[in-house]
């Protein structure tokens, strides 16, 4: 008897023995080869499938040919968008090549397991899952009381259960597949899976009695429309319970008062990453791009994967040639033999290219874990698929702008000058205050600009849940997060909070909701009395002030807050920096640094943004000095003098005397002269150490360049010098850490220079030549103009500026 004939008579005696009962392995390309074969031979009259029927409307969808997997169905409650489950399928799993089976040969096709109805709401709120599966952990359980796989496994030998499937089923040849019994294999995993269940029971997993009782009553409600020649695909798991017999009555029992939600459901895109076992999803697997390429391989895979793995390394830089691959794959195949397997699995392969292509190197071993073993492909939904309105904007808007979502993590640089840029700013700030993490900032290449962004893009398919609970706030992006911005500061009880939005708002270019924002941003301000609250709000505040001009946002309303709250702090914070703890005197030192910041920035803000822009790229794009002017003026010099009530003031915290002086010398509102006098006063021997040591972390610690003052100004590191050698040894060790923090964040080459000076020590007068009196060879007293101006021709150089005449400047 030929084995066409075989299978025919074992299709025949199947269906007149009942309903085919097909139990596969989830993502597996074995089990999708064999579904596919046992279809073709047994062409049954309607296939059904385990998965929620809710998705029955959307499978003719699956026959679109801007569909490509790998994709999920998504449902979630319409009430809480965060509860939601999704039902990945990739190209190779059995449900998939059933599906695609049905629709091409025109078999009406069904889901039969539980609707997402039920499943939604027996989860937690915002328990976003995968959809539960035979390997799967049951929920609220650590791990499952037995996997089926390992089970199986171990019974024929293996100690490890991928490899044992792979031989048994994954690496069982197309061509002898086409002459043996299409149904052997499932006939063996179903009388397997029989003597599981008869050994463990449910396995652990206790909800899948109701998820079976339901796929028998459909299964029933099939057989009395299709009679015995129904094909079902499920987990093999499930096959003894759907082949039990039992009453209508007993499976109805077994759903009485299940809770329900209102549920939505649709087809998202999915990616290889998040279908692998390492992503959470319990029934995923290790090599979701290895068992893509078996499927898909239709001769030779070992070679075909050996020349992607190649190709890979190639477009690396890393020298591989067609001799790396033939010997590759030679290792492969001879490991294979070695090992008693009927094929080469992926640990030969990988051993092979560790050894031929990577010299025996784990690093680019692990890029080809990634980008091939597992993968990053993104699978593709038609624009029929039903979505929310939010989700249709954005992906509007992601055409529009020429944003397509990768799975792949991607740079992105934008320049705010040019229309496509700014909006592209635009849209990715708005998805960040509704919270759909698609885009992060990043470090900018190259300026420091406010025209300029960097951001790094990646794609998730559970952003589409965050775009689902987004939705209750409008159905634009704009508008969404416009109505979102509005609530947030209505509830925000902290002013740094409303701050934080108002600066969010601008950055996104949301209109509407500044007004809201600025509203509760000047209430919280007038009822705020805490210095240190006005002090964290007020940086975010200046910040917000550069973006005007590049961002065509008007911000004078946000400009007169600021100044407000600036002049708040100068009043309240000389008494707040006295009876400090340590703690609390570094807090509020950063504070100060925070509202110097600012403030610098307040006043700058006078002068157009634009004017940075045209600093750095020569092409501003300032409107007017109008555009962005703040009502600061004075508010420096009263600064000023707050900067030298702290710096004069015993009372304050030495750490907080010491930045102020820093901060008044660095503008030039302290001459040498007098920050040597107050560092004198501060090292006296009247001082307690550890208050000496905090003044000098203020004055030359923290801030950039403070170990280079020291190294051009003999006098500051004299006094440095002589109070240190004084300090008594029974208290030079408490003073000790916080020296060290000071002097440790210097740059080794600054640490190495003045160690040398302190070697050196002072050089006695009259033994320099130069004509000099100062200290310490090779640093003048003073400015050397000479010098300084020769300079000055290579900076202009440097700079691409013209130099301004001395006539013009004088």
């Amino acid at each position: 008897m030929s084995g066409t004939q075989a299978t025919t008579g074992a299709v025949a005696a199947a269906f007149a023995a009942g309903p085919l009962l097909l139990g596969v392995r989830h993502h597996g390309p074995g089990s999708a080869r064999a579904v596919r074969a046992a279809l073709d031979a047994a062409r049954p009259a309607a296939v059904l499938i385990e998965g929620p029927p809710e998705g029955d409307a959307l499978l003719p969808l699956a026959a679109d040919p801007q569909m490509r997997p790998p994709v999920a169905l998504l449902a979630h409650a319409v009430d809480d968008p965060g509860r939601a489950a999704f039902w990945p399928l990739a190209e190779f799993s059995p449900e998939w090549v059933a599906i695609r089976w049905a629709l091409a040969h025109d078999v009406p096709v069904r889901f039969i397991d539980l609707p997402a109805t039920h499943s939604l709401a027996l989860r937690e709120p915002h328990g976003e899952e995968t959809a539960p599966a035979p390997e799967a952990p049951a929920e609220g359980a650590a791990t499952p009381a037995v996997d089926p796989v390992r089970v199986l496994a171990e019974t024929a030998g293996y100690d490890d259960p991928e490899r044992w499937w792979e031989d048994v089923v994954e690496h069982r040849s197309p061509a002898a597949d086409a002459t043996a019994d299409a149904l052997a294999p499932f006939t063996a995993l179903a009388e397997a899976m029989t003597a599981l269940r008869e050994a463990y029971g449910d396995g652990g997993h206790p909800r899948d009695a109701v998820r079976e009782a339901y796929m028998r009553i459909q299964l029933r409600t099939a057989r009395k429309e299709f009679g015995d020649g129904v094909a079902v695909v499920c987990g093999a798991w499930h096959v003894p319970a759907l082949a039990a017999r039992t009453t209508l009555a007993a499976d109805r029992a077994l759903l009485k008062g299940l809770p329900k939600v209102k549920a939505e459901m649709t087809w998202v895109p999915w990616t290889h990453r998040r279908l692998a076992r390492h992503s959470g999803y319990g029934a995923g697997i290790d090599s979701p791009g290895w068992y893509g390429h078996l499927f898909g391989a239709a001769d030779r895979p070992i070679e075909r994967w050996m020349t992607k793995v190649a190709g890979l390394l190639r477009e690396e830089d890393r020298f591989v040639s067609t001799a790396h691959v033939i010997e590759a794959v030679r290792l492969a195949e001879t490991l294979a033999a070695m090992r008693g397997r009927p094929l080469a699995g992926l640990s030969e392969t990988t051993d092979a290219v560790r050894a031929v292509m990577c010299e025996g190197s784990d690093v680019p071993l692990a890029l080809i874990q990634d980008r091939l073993v597992v993968g990053e492909t993104l699978g593709e939904v038609p624009d029929s698929a039903p979505a929310v309105p939010l989700q249709r904007d954005l992906t509007r808007g992601q055409r529009t702008l020429r944003l397509k979502p990768e799975a792949l993590e991607k740079e992105l640089d934008l320049d705010l000058r040019k229309e496509t840029d700014a909006a592209r700013s635009r849209l990715l700030h708005r998805l960040r205050l509704l919270g759909i993490g698609w885009g992060e900032p990043a470090e900018g290449r190259g300026s420091t600009g406010t025209f300029r962004e960097s951001w790094r893009l990646r794609w998730e398919p559970e952003l589409y849940v965050r775009v689902a609970e987004a939705g209750v706030w409008g159905t634009t992006v704009q508008t969404a997060a416009t109505a979102k911005a509005e609530s947030q500061a209505l509830a925000a009880t902290a002013l740094s909070e409303v701050t934080a939005l108002a600066e969010r708002c601008l950055l996104a270019h949301l209109p509407d909701a500044l007004p809201v924002v600025m509203k509760a941003l000047a209430d919280r301000a007038a009822l705020d009395a805490d210095v240190g609250h006005l002090a964290d709000a007020l940086p975010a505040l200046a910040r917000s002030l550069r973006y005007g001009d590049v961002r065509s946002t008007d911000t004078t309303a946000l400009a007169e807050v600021a100044a407000g709250l600036a002049e708040r702090i100068c009043v309240a914070l000389p008494p707040a920096c006295t009876g400090l703890d340590a703690d609390g005197a570094e807090a509020l030192r950063r504070q100060v640094d925070g509202v110097h910041s600012a403030i610098g920035l307040l006043v700058a803000g006078a002068t157009p943004a634009g004017t940075e822009a045209e600093a750095e790229a020569g092409a501003g794009t300032g409107s007017g000095t109008e555009a962005g002017a703040t009502p600061a003026e004075g508010l420096r010099d009263r600064w000023g003098a707050v900067l030298r009530k702290l710096a004069g003031r015993d009372t304050v915290a030495g750490i907080i005397r010491g930045r102020a002086t820093r901060l008044l010398l660095d503008e030039g509102r302290l001459t040498e002269d007098e920050a040597a006098l107050l560092m004198g006063l501060a090292l006296s021997p009247g001082t307690p150490p550890t208050d000496a040591a905090a003044w000098i972390e203020g004055f030359v610690g923290g801030a950039s360049g403070g170990g280079m003052l020291l190294v051009h100004d003999e006098r500051l590191l004299s006094l440095v010098d002589a109070w240190l050698t004084g300090v008594p040894a029974d208290t030079f060790t408490d003073v000790l850490p916080l020296l060290r923090r000071t002097f440790s964040a210097y740059e080794p080459g600054v640490r190495r220079t003045l160690g040398e000076l302190v070697r050196r020590g002072p050089v006695p007068e009259g033994a320099r030549n130069d004509g000099t009196d100062h200290a310490y060879p090779g640093f003048g007293p003073g400015l050397d103009q000479d010098r300084a101006d020769a300079v000055e021709p290579v900076l202009h150089l440097l700079l691409g500026r013209t130099p301004i005449p001395a006539e013009a400047t004088a």
